[in-house]
């Protein structure tokens, strides 16, 4: 895994995204964001699934004054997405955290002049959100909805605010495709050092959101490649927090609660091994101690594995081991494990804590 490209970092409300900062997690609500009382309620229930930043639509002016209310009912950095008028921007910034607009149709420049005024009075950052699908007609003529013309509109676009004496940026580079988006963050990547904001734009449902996202975000943070990220889920608010927390720790980025480790379902499986992982993943589910678990139910590879893991559980015909560290704790019956399991596994953590 690569060494994560250093950025500069900004701040989104009290959220920290670049430099040192860990990689945060966004959202954003399906609500009409006029709908206060929905709008809210989104909002507070993404922030319980541990989202960093919540991003609204703001397509119409009634949306926009809705944010000072819909502001000082939460307690998470919030962003205003802005489309096609730019006076909603302007409204917006009296309000939230972050201005994120699409030059491929926000129109002339002195409309972003206006909106880039409004940033700095109130020292909010802007997100330039450059989409595959919506290309201003100079770099989609030139080049197509290509990584190329997307690279292109961001270059020009962060050109344009830097001489507006205005650096407060992140950047995004969406594409509906894993390639495109994957070529266009790789290309752009070390031509300046602002924080990356990753997606892959409408992704899907649950099923291929999930896939495309763990391969193309996956391999841009293997990559050392990313600051921030939203996995974009069509119709879910919580699942698209999980999946981006569990693609930021498998890629190795974060380090933090349980990898937990199981075998595959086969012929050879002596216990009820679906039904037990399922329990540990909930009854673990609040531990944030990095620790690698594993969960196996068979004797081919159920004691290497428990060898190599902080806790672990081997399940054998009518019984199995408890395994800390590859020693064996406790010879138990089936019925008896995933209790003493979670006992060992709370203990570890605790230590681990204790000892910093």
């Amino acid at each position: 895994m690569k060494e994560r490209y250093p950025t500069r970092k900004i701040f989104v409300g009290d959220v920290a995204v670049g430099g040192d900062a860990p990689i945060s997690v966004q959202s954003m609500t399906f609500s009409n964001t006029h709908d206060v009382e929905a709008t809210v309620e989104q909002i507070n229930r993404l922030h319980l699934a541990g989202c960093d930043i919540v991003r609204v639509a703001v397509p119409a002016m009634e949306d926009a004054l809705a944010l000072k209310e819909i502001k000082e009912r939460i307690s998470i950095p919030l962003v205003a997405d802005i489309h096609f008028n730019y006076r909603l921007a302007l409204e917006a910034a009296k309000w939230v955290d972050c201005i994120r607009f699409n030059p491929g149709n926000i129109g002339e420049q002195n409309r972003i002049k206006e909106i880039v005024k409004a940033c700095k009075e109130r020292n909010l950052p802007i997100r330039i959100g450059v989409n595959a699908g919506s290309l201003e007609k100079q770099f989609e003529d030139r080049y197509g909805a290509t990584a190329e013309g997307m690279v292109a509109s961001a270059e020009y676009n962060i050109k344009f605010l830097e001489d507006l004496d205005f650096t407060d940026i992140k950047v995004s580079l969406k594409a509906s495709d894993v390639a495109r988006t994957v070529d266009a963050y790789r290309m752009l990547r070390p031509r300046n050092d602002y924080p990356f904001h990753l997606g892959v734009t409408e992704a899907g449902t649950l099923f291929h959101a999930t896939v495309k996202s763990a391969i193309g975000l996956g391999a841009l943070l293997l990559d050392g490649i990313g600051d921030t990220m939203r996995v974009s889920i069509t119709g879910e608010l919580e699942e698209e927090i999980n999946v981006a927390r569990a693609i930021i720790k498998d890629s190795g980025r974060a380090k933090d609660g349980l990898n937990i480790i199981s075998c595959p379902t086969c012929g050879r499986i002596e216990a009820d091994l679906v039904s037990a992982v399922r329990e540990v993943e909930q009854l673990t589910s609040h531990i944030k101690t990095p620790m690698n678990v594993s969960v196996m139910g068979c004797v081919v590879n159920a004691i290497g594995e428990a060898k190599h893991a902080d806790v672990a559980i081997a399940y054998g015909k009518g019984s199995g081991l408890v395994m800390v560290g590859g020693e064996v704790v406790a010879k138990l019956p089936q019925d008896k494990l995933v209790e003493r399991f979670i006992e060992e596994v709370e203990k570890f953590a605790k230590e681990a804590e204790a000892n910093g």
